[in-house]
C-alpha cells in the first residue's frame, strides 16, 4: 500500500526570481527544502517541455525536451559559462507574472552566449559530459535540435510552411540542413544539456529530502512539434502535413462549448503495429525525470473526442475508441510497474474506470467539484473516496479555492448564480466552516480524507484569489503566467501545514526513483 502523503502543485515557471520566470536554480532548491520542512512528500509539476502556442506546457515543441527558459542563469555563472556581468542589468521583469516574450528575448541570447563560452572555454571533462549527453539522448535530441534550428531559419514558421524538402524530411534535404545549421543544432543540444543537468541536480536534492516529484505526461502533442514532424506516420495528417481531425472535449463543467485543443490525433493502428514503441520511449523518458506521472486526459485512452479540423468549437465531434488496455500492457511489459496517476476527470464512463482499475492506477478527486447539485458531485466528496485516490483542493485548470468561493460562476463554467449559492451552503455545512479561511478548510478536508495522496496548489496554500489562477480552459492566451513572490512562504504557513500533515499521518517518507538508465 502506498504511504499516506501530501504535497504541493507548483510549476517551476511560478518560482520567484529576478529574471522574469522561475528557474531550476537556488529558488527551486529552496522550495524543495520548504516542502520537506513542511512535512510534504510530493512536488507536482506540469509538463516541463519547451512551450509553443499560448505558452502552454500542454503545447510543446517536443514531448521529450526540456524548457530552456527554466535554465538557471545564476547556475551558469557558477559553472563558468556566463560571467556575472552578463546578467547586469537584468530587465525590470514583473515579479508576480511571466511575460514569456520578454523572458525569451532576454534569456535565449544568454543561452547562446553560454554555448559560445562553452565551446571556447570547456575543459576536456566538460566536453566529454556534453558528448555523452548527446549520445544518450540522440533518439530524440537530434530531431529536436534540427527541428528548432530549421524553424528559426524559417523565421519561426510552423513546419508545414517550410520548404518542401525539409518539410517532408527527404534524406538529401535533411543532410544539407544538418550541415548548414550544424552550429545552431549544437547550440540547441547544449541548451538541453544545461536543462537536464540542472534538473538532475534538483532531482537529487529532492531525493535527499525524501520529496518525490510527480510529473505530467499530456496525452496529446502539439502539431507544430518535432514529434509530429519527425513521425508524421503516427498521426492523422493530410499529405501536406495538415491535421485531418483534432483533439478536444465536449461541453462540460468548464465550458458550454467544450474545449477545442487543436492537437493532432494519433493513428493508433500504426502505433499498435510498432508495439507502441513511441509511447514506451516517451513514458520511459518521463520516468527518468520524475518518480511518478500524472497521465493527462486518461479518458482519451479508452475513447477520445474527435473534431473535424477547421471547426470553431468542440461541439461538433464524436467519440472514437482509443487503444485501451493494449497500450498499458505494452508499457507494463517494457517498463514494469507503472507509477501512474490517471487524470480521470470529465465525461467518465464505466469502461474508462474499468481500464483504470485493471491497472491499479489511482484516480483523481477535486474538492471544488464536491458540492454541486449534479449527481456526479458525490464521487468528489471525501466520505466516498477509496484509499487509492489523489485528492486535490483544485488543479491548474480550476480557479483558486478563494477565487472559486468568491466567484459568481459566470464566464468560466456552466454554473448559475443560484448554483453558486447552493454550492456555498453545501460546502459550509459539509466542512463545518464559517467561510473564513475557506482555503484552509479545503486543505484540512483533503489531508483528513482517507485518500492516500493529497495535493494542494500553492495558490490555495497562500490563500490567493482569481488573480493567481494558472489556466482558464478554452482561453487561448494569458494563461500559465502566475508566479509567487519571495517571502510569501512564511514560517507560519510552513508550521501550520506541517502540523496538519502530522495530524493526519501524511509525513512518512515514501520511495522515490524511476527506471534505471
Amino acid at each position: 500500500m502506498s504511504p499516506r502523503r501530501s504535497g504541493i502543485l507548483l510549476h517551476p515557471t511560478s518560482l520567484p526570481g529576478r529574471f522574469g520566470i522561475g528557474e531550476l536554480g537556488p529558488e527551486a532548491h529552496r522550495f524543495a527544502g520548504f516542502l520537506a520542512a513542511a512535512g510534504q512528500r510530493l512536488w507536482q509539476v506540469l509538463p516541463l517541455g519547451p512551450t509553443g502556442y499560448g505558452d502552454s506546457p500542454y503545447q510543446c515543441f517536443s514531448a521529450f525536451a526540456g524548457n530552456p527558459l527554466l535554465v538557471s542563469l545564476e547556475t551558469l555563472v557558477e559553472d563558468g559559462w556566463l560571467d556575472a556581468s552578463d546578467l547586469e542589468p537584468a530587465r525590470d521583469f514583473p515579479q508576480d507574472a511571466v511575460d514569456y516574450d520578454a523572458v525569451a528575448a532576454f534569456k535565449l541570447p544568454l543561452l547562446d552566449r553560454a554555448f559560445r563560452n562553452f565551446e571556447a572555454r570547456a575543459a576536456p571533462a566538460a566536453r566529454a559530459g556534453f558528448d555523452s549527453f548527446r549520445q544518450a539522448h540522440a533518439a530524440w535530441l537530434d530531431d529536436y535540435a534540427l527541428f528548432m534550428a530549421v524553424r528559426e531559419a524559417h523565421e519561426t514558421a510552423a513546419w508545414t510552411a517550410w520548404e518542401a524538402g525539409i518539410r517532408e524530411r527527404r534524406p538529401e534535404a535533411v543532410a544539407r540542413w544538418r550541415k548548414d545549421l550544424s552550429q545552431a543544432i549544437r547550440a540547441r543540444q547544449f541548451g538541453q544539456y544545461l536543462f537536464f543537468t540542472q534538473w538532475q541536480h534538483l532531482q537529487d536534492r529532492c531525493r535527499a529530502l525524501d520529496v518525490a516529484i510527480m510529473g505530467d505526461v499530456p496525452i496529446f502533442v502539439a502539431h507544430d512539434s518535432a514529434d509530429v514532424w519527425s513521425h508524421p506516420e503516427l498521426f492523422q495528417l493530410g499529405p501536406d502535413g495538415s491535421r485531418k481531425v483534432v483533439a478536444g472535449v465536449p461541453p462540460d463543467y468548464f465550458s458550454a462549448t467544450g474545449q477545442l485543443w487543436g492537437n493532432p490525433l494519433y493513428d493508433w493502428g500504426e502505433l499498435a503495429r510498432t508495439g507502441y514503441a513511441w509511447w514506451i520511449d516517451r513514458v520511459r523518458a518521463a520516468l527518468r525525470m520524475v518518480d511518478l506521472v500524472r497521465l493527462d486526459h486518461f479518458r482519451g485512452f479508452e475513447g477520445f473526442w474527435e473534431i473535424p479540423a477547421g471547426k470553431e468549437t468542440a461541439v461538433e465531434g464524436r467519440w472514437v475508441k482509443g487503444p485501451g488496455a493494449a497500450l498499458f500492457e505494452a508499457l507494463r511489459d517494457a517498463l514494469g510497474d507503472l507509477p501512474i496517476v490517471a487524470e480521470n476527470l470529465g465525461v467518465i464512463t464505466p469502461e474508462v474506470e474499468a481500464l483504470r482499475e485493471r491497472f491499479g492506477f489511482p484516480g483523481m478527486a477535486i474538492l471544488q467539484f464536491a458540492f454541486g447539485r449534479d449527481p456526479e458531485a458525490a464521487q468528489f466528496q471525501p466520505h466516498n473516496y477509496p484509499r487509492n485516490r489523489v485528492v486535490y483542493t483544485g488543479t491548474h485548470d480550476n480557479d483558486t479555492t478563494v477565487g472559486w468561493w468568491a466567484s459568481s460562476g459566470a464566464g468560466d463554467s456552466t454554473r448559475t448564480d443560484g448554483d453558486v449559492r447552493d454550492e456555498r451552503a453545501r460546502a459550509l455545512a459539509y466542512l463545518d466552516a464559517e467561510g473564513r479561511e475557506i482555503h484552509w478548510a479545503f486543505i484540512r478536508a483533503a489531508l483528513a480524507s482517507v485518500a492516500d495522496t493529497a495535493i494542494v496548489p500553492l495558490q490555495d496554500l497562500l490563500g490567493l484569489g482569481s488573480e493567481a489562477r494558472m489556466n482558464l480552459p478554452g482561453r487561448a492566451h494569458g494563461n500559465w503566467r502566475w508566479r509567487f513572490t519571495a517571502g510569501s512562504l512564511t514560517d507560519e504557513i510552513r508550521e501550520r501545514l506541517k502540523k496538519m500533515a502530522e495530524l493526519y499521518g501524511r509525513t512518512a517518507a515514501g520511495p522515490t526513483g524511476g527506471p534505471e538508465e
